[in-house]
């Protein structure tokens, strides 16, 4: 809510509305990041929850190296513990809150045991600043290897009808710790909503310029997803967007995907999908005409892949 995917800075006022609003229609899980601004998201939801905090669950990500003092980016990760334990006090301040309920890693530290991430996460719960903590795109043996020294309560991945690697090895993982799973970009950054089309192109700084999935030679190949989601929105009776949100919640009943949104209609719209349900049969129908459409291109650039399912550094 600082910034949107075309660059322009919404209005903060109309944030905390959509904020409050959501909250009014049954939302109680808001997701936050230092990395979002950097710091700005989380001082928007501070102020926009402040008349029900205690009502809400608000989460928020460490691991970036980003400057506690100015806000501004440096190169690379930082999940050292003495750091991120200044990254939580700022975190408090800017979120407006004695704790944070679920806090992750954003991205596992290659240079850091994971072991001194999770003891530090233990810590602070004890400590009563942080309740539950969690891991976002992680290796998988860096989850056992956190889970054994403190339960990891959610994992947050990329997860869409777009990006369905998580199906492979991750999501089972949860299901054999009892780990929740929450999926970020859940709506493929508004591919799913059928808004794009194969004449659609980005302006500079929108990250879906630099998604090889949304370039001019693959937009219309992968448009056939957005068809079949349109199909079933027209027999169901809802928005492609809903159908997306809802079948990614049919999958497992620990799924709790977080579509963004800084428009109004469209967080009315996303929160319409609780409405929307699958039986296994259509579940399974669905899911067999997915696996029809061939999706082309990488979900992310190389340089942001490259911190995804990286394995923390051996504790010694």
């Amino acid at each position: 809510m600082s910034r949107k995917y075309t660059t322009e800075v919404p209005s903060r006022t109309e944030m905390h509305h959509i904020i409050r609003t959501a909250f009014d229609q049954g939302v109680t899980f808001y997701d936050a990041a230092e990395a979002y601004g950097p710091h700005e998201v989380e001082r928007i939801l501070g102020e926009g929850v402040a008349p029900f905090r205690d009502k809400v669950v608000i989460t928020s990500k460490f691991g970036w190296n980003i400057d506690q003092e100015t806000g501004a980016r440096r190169p690379g990760l930082n999940s050292r513990p003495d750091h991120v334990r200044k990254v939580v006090e700022g975190m408090l301040k800017r979120l407006r809150t004695d704790r944070i309920d679920l806090l992750y890693q954003h991205r596992v530290d290659p240079a850091v045991p994971i072991e001194d991430v999770a003891g530090l996460m233990k810590d602070l719960i004890t400590e009563g600043k942080v309740l539950h903590y969690g891991l976002s795109e992680p290796g998988l043996q860096t989850v056992r290897r956190a889970h054994a020294v403190h339960p990891v309560t959610a994992i947050q991945n990329e997860y869409s009808l777009i990006w369905r690697g998580p199906e492979k090895e991750v999501i089972p993982l949860c299901e054999e710790l009892g780990i929740g799973f929450v999926p970020w970009s859940p709506l493929g950054v508004q591919f799913l909503t059928g808004w794009i089309d194969a004449n659609t192109r980005f302006a500079p700084g929108d990250i879906r310029a630099v998604e090889s999935r949304f370039s001019p030679e693959n937009l219309p190949n992968n448009l056939k997803l957005v068809d079949l989601v349109k199909k079933w929105a027209a027999q169901k009776e809802a928005t492609p967007a809903q159908i997306s949100l809802a079948w990614l919640m049919a999958q497992k009943p620990w799924i709790v995907p977080i579509p963004g949104t800084t428009q109004m209609a469209h967080m009315l719209e996303n929160n319409g999908a609780d409405h929307v349900r699958f039986s296994a049969e259509e579940v399974r129908q669905f899911t067999a005409e997915l696996a029809q459409v061939e999706i082309k291109g990488e979900r992310l650039p190389q340089m942001v892949l490259q911190f995804s399912g990286v394995e923390a550094a051996p504790k010694k």
